[in-house]
């Protein structure tokens, strides 16, 4: 029988060229403008570690009081001091401190020009926490970080620029005039949004970094952060007399990250954070009650408002646009499948059942969805190709028509069609064929 159906819809949309046209014209542009914003949309709200987001946790803690914060929040970053505090209490598995730099790149040959490098300075962790892949080496050791030592690890890019992409482990680079020994080049790693430097950069959809150093060889060098930097007064960076001052100072600048990978884990950090906030308080640092927060990654994503709301905005108008091709498609449907109420007298006179007046419309308006969802596809395929004159060009570049993409296109236009169909063939079940037959007789 579905064989049959099928052979009926082919007729039908044979003898209805221009109809059968305009509802796939309307269910292909609806399920095409969706699919692209949902493509952006998706890159732009994914999980960017899924496997380990509910390990992870920025801690937060309030230095500016609340006369200073926001809404009562404590601010995003921490101050030098408590950054050093809780890097050294070590109550996580692993903890990592960060901020962003710049640093320039002298190269061998004094005729080359100097090349300008963002980097991020960070703890020795860094690198297992947020399991970063390498391609040759790997990470400095708690060590060196101790030791601030000259070492480096530097991007697969970076590495095919100076090096011609060949194991340049051992060899060394002079950064800011100081040499610095290669101990790692990652591998094609580039998270996309960079959510573990999101409050330290003013974009999380940024270009990766190409120089990872560490943080405590970074303030030793009294390397200021190219990064977001706050203060509780109108004081800024710049304006503080000397380095030794912006490390005592109680502005933030400073990310911080935890791991911790059980709730029991959790818990216990949550008090310790707690607890410190407070012996703060009682040293006369904080004249007011502990304002501490611990966030995973999809938490501290949403507090950061990652997502543009470019992309969310496009996606409601989009499902909109959608919304309203379907009610368009609902009166073709019915006037479609009105026009054919004689056929359906005839059938039901002969022993037709409803249900077989659902099935034999439902399949038809089933073809037609997969017929639309094909032209949603090639639609699609354009959008994608223009997307970046829409969209920020850095999460543009990383929305791709995959498998799944391809597959919930023509998904999502089968079941529009099918939901489209709903009302018009109820009403078409409804003939009644005595009275087609009079009429036609």
């Amino acid at each position: 029988m579905l064989t049959y159906y099928f052979d009926l819809a082919w007729r039908s949309c044979r003898r209805s060229k221009a109809l059968t046209a305009l509802v796939l014209l309307l269910m292909g542009c609806g399920v095409a403008t969706c699919m692209v914003t949902f493509a952006v949309f998706r890159v732009a709200a994914a999980d960017p570690i899924p496997w380990k987001s509910g390990q992870l946790f920025v801690p937060q803690i309030d230095n500016f009081g609340p006369a200073h914060n926001w809404k009562g929040e404590p601010p995003i970053m921490l101050s030098y001091t408590d950054a050093q505090a809780l890097l050294h209490a070590r109550q996580a598995k692993r903890q990592v401190l960060i901020y962003g730099s710049k640093w320039t790149l002298l190269p061998d040959d004094a005729r080359q020009q100097p090349l300008p490098q963002e980097g991020d300075a960070v703890s020795s962790d860094f690198f297992a926490m947020f399991d970063a892949r390498f391609r040759y080496g790997g990470g400095w050791s708690v060590h060196d970080d101790d030791q601030r030592a000259a070492v480096v690890v530097i991007s697969s890019a970076l590495n095919q620029k100076l090096f011609g992409g060949a194991d340049s482990v051992g060899r060394e680079i002079n950064l800011d005039a100081h040499v610095y020994r290669i101990v790692g080049v990652l591998d094609d790693w580039e998270p996309r949004p960079r959510y573990f430097d999101v409050a330290s950069t003013f974009y999380a959809f940024s270009h990766p970094r190409q120089l990872y150093l560490p943080f405590s060889r970074a303030i030793d060098v009294q390397k200021a952060t190219t990064g977001q930097f706050y203060c509780s007064t109108n004081t800024v960076g710049p304006d503080l007399p000397d380095w030794n001052s912006v490390l005592r100072s109680e502005c933030a600048w400073i990310a911080m990250w935890v791991e911790l990978p059980t709730r029991a884990d959790v818990a216990h950090y949550r008090d310790w954070l707690r607890n410190y906030a407070a012996e703060q308080q009682r040293l006369g640092r904080f004249a007011w009650s502990p304002n501490v927060s611990l966030s995973d990654v999809g938490q501290w994503l949403h507090v950061m408002k990652v997502v543009p709301k470019s992309s969310a905005l496009s996606l409601i108008v989009s499902v909109s646009f959608l919304l309203i091709c379907l009610v368009n498609v609902i009166g073709l449907m019915l006037a479609r499948f009105m026009r054919r109420a004689p056929e359906i007298g005839v059938r039901r006179a002969l022993g037709a059942s409803r249900g077989a007046i659902y099935r034999q419309f439902l399949v038809e308006a089933a073809a037609i969805g997969l017929a639309g969802g094909l032209l949603g596809l090639l639609l699609t395929a354009l959008g994608m190709a223009g997307i970046g004159k829409l969209f920020e060009p850095e999460i543009a570049k990383l929305a791709r028509l995959d498998a799944s993409l391809f597959l919930l296109t023509v998904l999502v236009a089968v079941l529009a069609s099918l939901i489209a169909a709903l009302y018009p063939t109820w009403r078409a079940a409804q003939v009644q064929p005595a009275w087609q037959l009079k009429v036609n007789g």
